[in-house]
């Protein structure tokens, strides 16, 4: 049986499924590829969304020659065959790079002077943003666009497509299993299929699930998915709810997250945000880290769970992240004071304040300055409450 994925590829601009942010009719790039007049473009997103498959058909529109390359394993001097062989020509090819953000910048620099001419379109494609990646030189020649995962009824779109052109037969709740486990990833979904088909034409979800016990997570290969999971996790410990921050955390862990990444964004926002509201909520963090990187997965789940319940539920405070941040930034602005000379390593006139009780006024700063301001939650109240006393002995 053939690949259902490429059997039921997409082969015109009617028939492609997704990405109507960009590609519906009254876009402009749609506008542009029916006029056959195509800028260099770089797509990114999810897999499975559908970015070879605009590529193959900007080509079919616009009637040219379509060569595809893959970064990885690109070299230059095979671009260079493609680009001497239609030097003279009356058409373009169009240059299909995938994987582009691993194009080196010797790579990036063959294609410069291409892309200045116009003398091929060049498509680049890729799971991660590359804009990090690509030289000013290639982003200013460009465009990029992003491709969405497809949502679960364009994913049922492109299913019923299949299933009515062949003899399968599909329960609800087996189609329903084989949607929302491809995540949005519509080459995962009829990939599946493919091969649950090759077993049976009578799909079950139980027999989808011998193949794919669980849906296909994030995973951490696209680097917008990595910290926007990360940033979701923190906002959510941030909010003091635990379930939400359960959930990322989960997510993070099924998409093959490692345990150093996520640990060390616990630390950080014991920190920053917990601080001394609750000074333990630093300890706990930074134990969890050793923990889980000495156990690793699957055991170390269990560890993160903990400290993450944990951390919702303390107090937060971030008076000292604010007030690290304020100091450095007026030492920055050229806040450059004289040190008192009592202060200095010969600390000639000195007042010990042990030997007198644990605190005697004395100057420490040539200036009054303020950068810490207490929130006075949790455990800061007890701060607060300490130095009160220490600073107000005799009262």
């Amino acid at each position: 049986m053939q690949d259902l994925a490429n059997k039921y590829r997409p082969t015109s601009l009617e028939t492609f499924v997704g990405q109507s942010h960009i590609i519906s009719k009254d876009k402009a790039l749609y506008k542009l590829i029916k006029q056959k007049d195509i800028p260099h473009l770089f797509f990114y997103g999810k897999p499975g969304t559908g970015k070879t498959t605009l590529a193959k058909i900007i080509a079919k529109e616009i009637g040219t020659d379509y060569y595809y390359f893959n970064a990885t394993s690109i070299k230059v001097e095979d671009l260079r065959k493609v680009f001497d062989r239609y030097k003279n020509a009356l058409i373009k090819p169009l240059i299909f790079i995938d994987e582009v953000h691993r194009l080196s910048k010797n790579q990036q620099e063959v294609l410069l002077p291409i892309m200045e001419n116009y003398d091929a379109i060049i498509i680049g494609a890729s799971t991660e943003n590359p804009f990090f990646t690509l030289t000013n030189a290639i982003r200013s020649r460009s465009f990029l666009y992003e491709f969405k995962a497809f949502t679960k009824k364009e994913m049922e779109q492109i299913l019923n497509i299949v299933l009515i052109d062949i003899n399968i037969k599909i329960k609800s709740n087996a189609k329903e299993y084989l949607i929302i486990s491809s995540s949005g990833d519509a080459r995962a979904m009829l990939t599946l299929l493919n091969f649950v088909y090759k077993v049976s034409n009578e799909i079950t979800i139980d027999l989808l699930k011998e193949l794919r016990e669980n849906v296909i997570g994030d995973g951490v290969s696209s680097s917008d998915t990595h910290y926007d999971l990360s940033s979701a996790l923190i906002k959510s410990l941030r909010g003091s709810d635990i379930n939400a921050a359960l959930y990322y955390l989960a997510r993070l862990i099924n998409g093959g997250e490692s345990v150093d990444f996520i640990t060390r964004r616990l630390v950080i926002f014991a920190s920053e945000d917990i601080g001394n509201a609750n000074p333990n909520a630093i300890n706990l963090a930074v134990s969890t880290m050793h923990a889980c990187n000495k156990i690793g997965y699957p055991e170390s789940r269990i560890i993160l769970g903990q400290c993450v319940i944990y951390l919702a539920s303390s107090p937060k405070s971030n008076s000292a992240y604010m007030a690290i941040n304020k100091a450095i930034s007026e030492v920055k602005s050229g806040k450059i004071l004289e040190i008192p000379k009592h202060l200095d390593a010969q600390h000639v006139g000195y007042l010990y304040p042990h030997d007198f009780g644990g605190y005697v006024e004395q100057e420490y700063l040539k200036e009054n300055l303020e950068f810490y301001e207490t929130s006075n939650i949790g455990f800061e109240k007890t701060l607060n409450d300490w130095v009160h006393k220490i600073k107000n002995k005799d009262n």
